[in-house]
């Protein structure tokens, strides 16, 4: 019911302040009798695409502790949440960022991820999984890996590129749209797709150009992973993050317990072996990321 709550939710803010937004621009409508203003097609398409993603990136902190159960800690209550805050901090420190909130999350699969909406305002969460089947060196290097996402500022540059995905996914639906009602009306003497027709059109051009989106958005996630397996293995030292990898690599049988809306910040998202299952992969295969953990180490 929660889940039902925050998605309605969201996509309520979203309508409001993209209406307000556009208004304000003087933005009425991009159909204009029989023609298309591409300029306010556009703009109509830049708030409604940038504006779901930027609102879910505000409110990322919030989502992800109520979707996951996450326990951020205040006060330490035993030696390994002490250790937890400590090793954060000191990681923090190393990278150059503001320490983030530190939580603990009620799975049984070893994960963790990293979220937020700017590198000063970030939470890092593991889940109890990792902290009891992983050593002390091994938890750290994954504490690594996720501060490196957010001082690479991974959650911003990943929201910017969806809004801009969105955009250009929304445009060009509509678009198609317009060209085949333009093309009805060429050959019924008039007689276009209509209303619903229309907008039919559009849900349909939207899922074909938001597949190919999504493919897009992958790529640059699984290029995010590996540059935050870099981070991870200079703050906590390459041994220990391919030895953090190579245990994750041994859980991957195990259901993900990870929801969808995380599963781009988090170490690991299971393992995949078909070739469409990786081009839409939010994470590259972990023996791709240990082989490229050691060829860098080889080079040093």
């Amino acid at each position: 019911m929660m889940r039902i709550l925050l998605f309605l939710g969201t996509n309520l803010a979203v309508i409001i302040v993209a209406s307000i937004t556009l208004r304000l621009l003087g933005v009425e409508g991009y159909l204009r009798g029989q023609g298309l203003n591409f300029n306010a097609l556009l703009i109509f398409c830049f708030v409604f695409g940038m504006a779901g993603s930027m609102i879910s990136l505000f409110i990322s902190k919030w989502m992800a502790k109520r979707g996951t159960g996450t326990v951020v800690i205040e006060t330490p209550s035993n030696a390994t949440e002490k250790w937890l805050l400590d090793t954060v901090a000191e990681l923090a420190r190393d990278a150059g960022i503001k320490t983030p909130e530190v939580g603990i999350f009620p799975a049984q699969q070893s994960n963790a991820f990293a979220t937020g909406w700017n590198k000063d305002d970030a939470l890092v969460a593991v889940s109890a999984g990792l902290l009891n089947r992983m050593r002390p060196e091994e938890v750290r290097a994954v504490l690594a890996h996720e501060i490196g996402h957010v001082a690479n500022g991974d959650m911003v540059t990943l929201a910017l590129i969806q809004g801009v995905v969105n955009t250009f996914v929304m445009f060009f639906a509509r678009v198609v749209a317009h060209l085949v009602d333009q093309f009805l009306r060429s050959r019924s003497d008039g007689a276009g797709l209509g209303f619903m027709g229309y907008f039919a059109v559009v849900i349909v051009a939207e899922i074909v150009f938001g597949i190919i989106a999504s493919a897009i958005v992958a790529w640059f996630s699984r290029f995010r992973e590996y540059r935050a397996d870099a981070a991870g293995a200079k703050l906590a030292g390459s041994g220990a993050m391919i030895n953090a990898l190579a245990r994750l690599k041994a859980e991957t049988e195990m259901p993900d317990q990870m929801p969808d809306t995380l599963t781009a910040f988090a170490i690991t998202t299971g393992q995949t072996r078909k070739i469409m299952e990786r081009l839409f992969a939010s994470h590259p295969p972990l023996e791709d990321r240990i082989r490229a953990l050691k060829e860098a180490a080889y080079r040093q």
